[in-house]
């Protein structure tokens, strides 16, 4: 057995220093947000800074012995922790709903949200099913694999519904596509975002088929045309291409209409059947649908005006107005929207700041990952480092209003439990792992 030294001897400190410097940040944050009196102590529970100080000492005792584990071990139970994932994904359905969704687990003031502990398990087994031997991201088998492994649990996370962290999980692209995915992928990926907006707009604007104005509307109209597109793409092909390679390319054309259309009617389903309505509502403000500033977008409207009341410097700490406890006037201000009280209580410097220790943040991970012998912790540390950049990203981008607000919290910054505790264990499995990369040889 290895002696204690040799645990923590080959850590990477800069990275834990910064995670606790983003820890301290966020403490002292949620002691603002949650000091409805003012006068209550940085330790009491009433105040919402204790609570979550006791999440931050658990998250430390199991960062502890994550870091006393042996990194075969975390590698061999990756399948294991991820079939529990799933298993509290699917028992979270049965639960009562929490304003509209069921995705927590509640034990009276605590709540335990299953999927958080997906993400770290998705990126296990991720790494781990890449890592197999004679596995090849270039057979077909294999992309199948890997994207069934993503595709299970966010589809019962869109079953929740949580469309925020259905956003997370498409993160993963990014890690197959530096693993040798080809870019034809992220294209495809490009296209279906795009067709999928464009879906929204032909359901929300009364777009319709000019033939068969009134019976095909919406997404049915979408689907019209795309065969229109498709009887171009089918007239190009036979008019330019050499006799040998037609066929070749008008599977692809026909293939490709297909998927499309399935697609299209696949989004028009989700959208209207299982997203709830007030997220319907939120997508159609972000996308210009819908206006309502004193109403469904009032969250938006006041998280925008408190980044900017905070001027250059600030109000100084506990001395918000709009993103106050006291005055309300952005709702959420504990967890999804916490960076408007940080900006407005510190002002341009202090929320660059914090921008900037989470960009530095980001580069570590990947420096760590890509110094990697070992392919499952570089795999897996990109897996951090994208899961970390897409919650920082929409946080960001739905306060300054560029994102749709989709409930998303800021990673380390935002009042939670359970997604603290799972961000910090992303982050120890990540220290344990790299701590053993000289004796790992792949």
């Amino acid at each position: 057995m290895r002696s204690q030294k040799s645990y923590f001897a080959n850590m990477d400190w800069g990275l834990f220093f910064i995670y606790l410097l983003l820890t301290i940040i966020g403490l002292i944050n949620v002691n603002s947000t949650s000091n409805y009196s003012g006068h209550e102590g940085f330790f009491s529970l009433s105040n919402g800074s204790g609570m979550q100080l006791i999440w931050v000492a658990l998250s430390f005792v199991i960062g502890f012995f994550i870091l006393l584990l042996e990194s075969t071990f975390i590698q061999k139970t990756s399948y294991f922790l991820y079939g529990i994932s799933l298993f509290m994904l699917v028992a979270v359905l049965f639960m009562p709903a929490i304003n509209g969704q069921k995705s927590w687990f509640g034990f009276g003031p605590v709540g335990i949200q299953p999927s958080e502990i997906a993400k770290t398990a998705t990126a296990l087994a991720v790494a781990r099913y890449l890592t197999t031997i004679n596995v090849k991201i270039d057979d077909f088998k294999t992309k199948l694999g890997v994207f069934a492994i993503i595709a299970i649990p966010a589809f019962l996370i869109i079953l929740q519904p949580d469309p925020g962290t259905l956003l997370v999980f498409m993160a993963f692209t990014f890690v197959l596509y530096r693993e040798g995915l080809s870019g034809n992928i992220l294209m495809f990926s490009l296209f279906a975002i795009v067709l999928g907006v464009l879906t929204l707009f032909a359901e929300h604007s009364g777009l319709s088929a000019p033939i068969l104005s009134g019976v095909l509307t919406g997404y049915k109209a979408m689907i019209f045309y795309l065969f229109l597109i498709g009887i171009v793409a089918f007239m190009m092909v036979r008019s330019f291409t050499r006799k040998r390679f037609r066929k070749r390319y008008l599977t692809t054309v026909v293939i490709g209409f297909l998927v499309a259309s399935v697609f299209v009617g696949v989004v028009d389903f989700t959208y209207d059947r299982v997203f709830k309505d007030h997220h319907r509502t939120r997508i159609e403000l972000f996308l210009g649908l819908q206006e309502d500033p004193d109403g469904e977008d009032y969250n938006r409207n006041r998280a925008m005006a408190a980044v900017g009341s905070g001027g250059f410097y600030g109000k100084g700490f506990r001395a918000a107005t709009l993103a106050s406890p006291t005055h309300g006037h952005v709702p959420e201000q504990e967890t999804d929207f916490a960076y408007c009280t940080w900006s407005e209580e510190f002002g341009f410097l202090g929320s660059t700041a914090v921008v900037i220790i989470f960009v530095i943040f980001l580069i570590r991970i990947i420096s760590i990952a890509e110094r990697q012998r070992s392919r499952f912790t570089r795999i897996y540390g990109y897996s951090v480092a994208c899961i970390l950049f897409i919650h920082f990203l929409i946080n960001i981008g739905m306060i300054l209003g560029i994102a749709p607000v989709v409930g998303i919290p800021l990673p380390f910054i935002s009042k939670g439990g359970s997604s603290f505790l799972a961000f910090s264990i992303l982050i120890f499995v990540l220290i344990k792992l790299d701590s053993d990369r000289k004796e790992v040889l792949r």
